[in-house]
């Protein structure tokens, strides 16, 4: 049960600091660069980044159920429950806003494409609490439990 903790535990932490790293760093720092910039290279920065945020976000998932089932512990259940729901808000709540910007007949240098790009770093920020505080709970949990 212990590696299934240290997997869960990695895998959120390891989530939460990418997703807060993009809305800290690396989100404002596109948007420095001007509008157009910004929206030529999120398409190439999103896909990756889904890929490997999704993947983090399904393990961590998964191993904090486990956990969950063999200790019985609800702060286990709700972190799972907490860093899953980045998979479904990201469907309903961002998606929209993705394939607007993704869109290849954008204007990129649009005023509109600014507000898209502002109101995506929401949205995002949104994931990034999830996750940290899907982390803090695997932290307790994983102390109260020794």
């Amino acid at each position: 049960m212990l590696i299934l903790e240290i997997i869960a535990l990695l895998s959120c932490s390891l989530f939460a600091g990418a997703a807060i790293y993009i809305n800290i760093a690396e989100h404002p720092a596109r948007l420095e660069c001007g509008t157009e910039l910004a929206a030529s290279v999120f398409g190439p920065s999103y896909r990756r980044a889904a890929a490997m945020q999704a993947s983090l976000a399904l393990i961590a998932t998964i191993s904090g159920l486990a956990v969950a089932t063999t200790a019985g512990s609800y702060l286990w259940y709700l972190g799972s429950a907490l860093i899953f729901s980045v998979v479904p808000f990201t469907f309903i709540a961002i998606m929209p806003t993705n394939k607007q910007l993704l869109d290849l007949e954008r204007d990129r240098a649009s005023d509109d494409t600014l507000k898209l790009l502002r109101k995506w770093g929401r949205l995002h920020a949104v994931r990034s609490g999830l996750s940290i505080v899907s982390a803090i709970l695997f932290s307790y949990a994983a102390i109260a439990a020794t």
